[in-house]
């Protein structure tokens, strides 16, 4: 069994450039998380259509308990005057979390793609920027960058940019390792099925050498972990991580 850990596959490539960014691809990362996307929408459609004040129906009863947390999440741990910051910090966790377990799809995870992350750091890393700025103006936000005193401000700059690289990072290392470690788990118990049932002689054993049957089991075991809950836990980490920046950014104005 041949294992590919390159990365995610170029489908096409435009035969134009780009300023700036040359070439535009469109890989696998890029297919699937078009479909992450038109798979939240389209749960996000069917929970909230037809929407009743009394005698809801449990598919609203759903979508309510949802909005609830969301606003427990981010009120919760940002304060009242963050309520606005709702909509984005659940679309960011539902993104991440579906993006996560779609693997189980059979597709590649969209985050096992740096690409994926950083989009998302960056992101994150200009609405802490913003709301810098918006609380203690301009100045107030370079001159930050010199306290307590002037000699750490190189220090204190690489701080800075260490913010979004370390968020991007942690999520990609965790759900990359999760890829990698399924795809050796498969291939040594394919290899394993294959030098097992190669051992009976004739036909028999080369057409049983071709199914993996040690490949029923242990996968599912292993995924419970890489799969369910190193994503689900990956999301909200990243989440977390988002609200207490942003609020921190807010409050150092």
């Amino acid at each position: 069994m041949d294992l590919d850990i390159s990365g995610a596959e170029v489908y096409y490539t435009l035969p134009f450039d780009f300023p700036i960014l040359g070439k535009l691809q469109i890989s696998e990362t890029m297919v699937v998380s078009w479909i992450v996307m038109l798979l939240i929408t389209g749960i996000c459609i069917w929970l909230t259509h037809d929407l009743k004040v009394k005698d809801i129906s449990r598919r609203q009863a759903v979508a309510e308990l949802l909005v609830e947390k969301a606003n427990q999440f981010v009120i919760g741990n940002m304060g009242e005057k963050f309520r606005h910051f709702v909509p984005f910090v659940a679309a960011l966790f539902a993104t991440s979390v579906v993006s996560n377990l779609i693997s189980l799809l059979g597709l590649r995870s969209p985050t096992a793609d740096l690409s994926t992350e950083a989009a998302w750091a960056v992101v994150v890393f200009v609405m802490i920027t913003y709301q810098k700025i918006k609380a203690g103006g301009v100045g107030g936000y370079f001159k930050g960058f010199t306290k307590p005193i002037l000699i750490l401000t190189p220090f204190n700059i690489l701080s800075e940019l260490a913010t979004p690289i370390s968020m991007a990072c942690r999520h990609f290392g965790n759900i990359l390792s999760g890829v990698v470690i399924d795809g050796l788990i498969y291939a040594a118990l394919a290899t394993a099925t294959k030098a097992l049932f190669g051992l009976i002689p004739g036909a028999v054993g080369n057409v049983l050498g071709t199914i993996p049957f040690l490949s029923v089991g242990l996968p599912a075991i292993t995924s419970l972990y890489f799969d369910w809950f190193s994503g689900v836990m990956q999301a909200f980490i990243f989440c977390m991580l988002t609200i207490m920046y942003i609020a921190n950014a807010a409050e150092e104005g």
